[in-house]
């Protein structure tokens, strides 16, 4: 790899981490300079990875000033979720309708997620956080459409900055498992219509803690 690409994804990678953590608070301006001095490249890289995350929707480049980190609004969270609606809804109901064997593959490996899950519900926030998104990343890519799956990484990175970090309590996090288990259960019956319900009552549920409107 080209060494400017490899210092371009570093920076990339520390910048979109440091946003969505909210290291960098929406509505804060930052230096090309600081990101530059913290993840120890030159500024060529930098200037390239604020492009990619201009992109994304997550800052907005003001020349010669720097980058402002987009703040969450509220129309954004309405369109997450109505959007994760759609996605998901879609992706359950196509996943329940596959061919038997499909489907117990797809069961085995949700399966193994919800019990990792479980295993850290206690001591590791972080880690229920990123078993949760590739359970439901797991239903989305296996409509096998590959835009939809890139979508929804989208739309997950774009809910992470939304969250406040005290309504992941462990009594949240083990009704999120418990909605994942009813998910789980329609998709293993072949029930489309009643796994599209399921994740659309689970996304209700994020909807209300956000104060989504739709």
């Amino acid at each position: 790899m080209h060494p400017t690409s490899s210092a371009t994804d570093r920076t990339y990678h520390f910048t979109k981490d440091a946003i969505l953590s909210r290291r960098y608070a929406g509505g804060e301006l930052i230096s090309e300079g600081d990101i530059a001095a913290d993840v120890g490249v030159s500024r060529t890289p930098v200037r390239e990875a604020l492009l990619r995350l201009q992109a994304e929707g997550l800052v907005r480049l003001y020349p010669k000033r720097g980058a402002l980190v987009v703040p969450v609004s509220q129309q954004e969270v309405d369109d997450v979720i109505e959007t994760r609606r759609l996605v998901e809804g879609f992706t359950a109901e196509r996943a329940a309708a596959a061919p038997a064997e499909r489907r117990r593959e797809l069961v085995a490996r949700l399966d193994a997620l919800l019990e990792r899950m479980a295993e850290l519900v206690p001591t590791d926030r972080r880690g229920v956080v990123l078993a949760d998104r590739e359970f439901h990343r797991t239903i989305v890519s296996a409509a096998g459409n590959e835009i939809l799956t890139a979508l929804y990484e989208s739309l997950r990175d774009r809910q992470l900055r939304m969250m406040e970090e005290g309504s992941r309590t462990v009594e949240r996090m083990r009704r999120n498992i418990e909605d994942h288990g009813v998910i789980r259960a329609a998709i293993e019956s072949g029930d489309g219509e009643r796994a599209r319900a399921a994740v659309h009552a689970h996304i209700d549920a994020a909807a209300e803690l956000l104060g989504a409107r739709r």
